[in-house]
């Protein structure tokens, strides 16, 4: 009988859309346990009110004490709203796992961090919770993102590269027998932006963006922004993303819908630029693979066969594969990639808190082994017993 993993999955995005909440399954397909499956049970977007959007996006700008008080106070959040979900699912989960909202990401000082404590967390649910994937990465060096390629390549295999585009694209793809993968470009935190010009949360489907005109001037300034000469590994921030590009957008005057238009014109041709040397199919997935506008300008910039899934996948994979990393560190499996991150070797990211349940922290492949060592001295004792009792001699001639 197979052993079914449950976990909730928890993501929230630079977007600020809201907390994504996924109740997910694992399970092996083979015997040797290295292939996977998943299935998600049930999934749901809180959206966060605007005091929590208010929150959330001004976090940055905190003293120490303020940001600890609310990384405390977000954790709380998050864990009220798993009680919730999970009330109202009757998910019975064994375990938590937390990307967190992302307030600071510089590498090159070994800082990523991500609001919503573990610790708060567990004290809410009662359930063992991950959180904090990126800083032993960052601490080893590396850039702390992407993490999703771990996920990528062991649920999502059959395609030949993941595109996500949330606030920030990136993609992930096999490399001969490493993983590659990085940031693109920065996407709907860009086109949200700029749908908010016109009182709009967002562009729904791209439909304003479909009435405008590339703006060459636009385009050109967007595509010579110096992040895009950089080799990977690389990762964007939102602060500084935003920082570079605001002037640029701001350089030129045009309409809102010509902007839209310009920036989903970029979009695409960096997406053509990262998938160049591959071909297949890639899955779409994020906020923008609902942007009917955008996908056909990639489609036919890029040579790959688009592949958009089904709508619980595109909206919630990256909750559903960080409930994956919870797992495989749960399980103590390295669940973060050196040649994604750059950093010195594979590592084990996430913090623990709380205890587990013991289905995830046995390994059933070396459990059995772990059986006849614990029995040896029963074993042994026994032959002994059926060796004297052969040779006839009582068992207190035994020393």
């Amino acid at each position: 009988m197979k052993t079914v993993y449950n976990v909730i999955g928890i993501m929230s995005g630079t977007s600020l859309d809201g907390l994504d909440i996924a109740a997910c399954e694992f399970w092996y397909t083979d015997k040797e346990k290295t292939e996977w499956a998943y299935k998600i049970a049930s999934a749901e977007c809180f959206e966060y009110d605007a005091e929590w959007k208010q929150k959330l996006g001004t976090a940055h700008t905190l003293s120490g004490a303020e940001l600890i008080a609310l990384d405390k106070a977000y954790g709380q959040y998050i864990g009220e709203q798993v009680k919730a979900f999970l009330r109202l699912h009757g998910f019975q989960a064994d375990l938590i796992a937390s990307h967190g909202h992302t307030i600071f990401h510089d590498p090159a000082r070994q800082i990523s961090f991500q609001l919503g404590h573990g610790a708060a967390i567990h004290a809410e649910t009662g359930i063992g919770t991950v959180c904090d994937f990126r800083s032993v990465d960052v601490s080893l060096g590396g850039q702390g993102a992407p993490l999703v390629p771990v996920g990528d390549s062991l649920l999502f295999g059959s395609y030949t590269a993941c595109l996500n585009l949330g606030g920030i694209a990136n993609i992930s793809y096999a490399q001969g027998s490493n993983r590659m993968a990085y940031d693109i470009c920065g996407c709907n935190l860009i086109l949200n932006m700029l749908a908010q010009e016109k009182g709009l949360e967002y562009d729904k489907g791209g439909r304003l963006a479909s009435t405008g005109k590339v703006n060459a001037a636009l385009l050109d300034g967007l595509n010579n922004w110096a992040y895009l000469q950089k080799s990977p590994p690389k990762s964007l921030d939102k602060e500084t993303m935003l920082a570079e590009l605001k002037p640029v957008l701001q350089m030129h005057e045009m309409t809102t819908a010509d902007k839209l238009a310009t920036v989903c014109e970029h979009i695409a041709i960096q997406m053509s630029n990262a998938t160049s040397i591959l071909n297949g199919n890639i899955l779409v997935t994020g906020g923008g693979a609902l942007n009917d506008y955008l996908i056909s300008k990639i489609e036919n910039k890029c040579k790959m066969k688009v592949v958009v899934p089904e709508k619980n996948i595109v909206a919630y994979k990256e909750a559903l594969v960080f409930a994956f990393l919870g797992l495989l560190r749960a399980q103590g499996n390295n669940n973060v990639l050196a040649s994604v991150t750059g950093a010195k070797r594979n590592n084990l990211g996430g913090a623990l808190y709380g205890g587990l349940p013991q289905k995830l922290f046995i390994d059933e492949k070396k459990s059995f082994n772990w059986l006849y060592i614990l029995m040896f001295p029963l074993l042994l004792e026994l032959l002994i017993f059926l060796v004297f009792k052969m040779l006839g001699q009582p068992l207190t001639a035994w020393p």
